[in-house]
């Protein structure tokens, strides 16, 4: 789970969806999120609900990165809200008090 959320600190993407992700992430709610990106998936899941995550947003910049038709910005920064909020959500749950 560390190296999950390291690698989340390392994560470089473009200004403009960064800043837009961190704007969404004010409204994020996870039932809502999770339902429409992974049918399917219980909330609270923790760690493997970012790591599923995580591997959507990989695909997504791949598209983005070779200039695919499919690219959706914004199905690519709905993942980002997501994977942001979830990872709040894991180092809160995390957290020594």
């Amino acid at each position: 789970m560390d190296e999950l959320l390291k690698h989340l600190d390392t994560l470089r993407r473009p200004r403009l969806l960064n800043r837009a992700a961190r704007i969404g992430l004010q409204e994020y709610c996870c039932e809502g999120h999770l339902r429409r990106l992974l049918p399917g998936t219980e909330p609270g899941r923790g760690a493997a609900t970012l790591r599923a995550l995580v591997e959507m947003e990989a695909a997504l910049d791949a598209q983005r990165r070779a200039g695919a038709a499919c690219y959706s910005a914004c199905r690519h920064v709905d993942v980002l809200i997501a994977m942001m909020g979830e990872a709040r959500l894991l180092r809160a749950s995390t957290a020594v008090p």
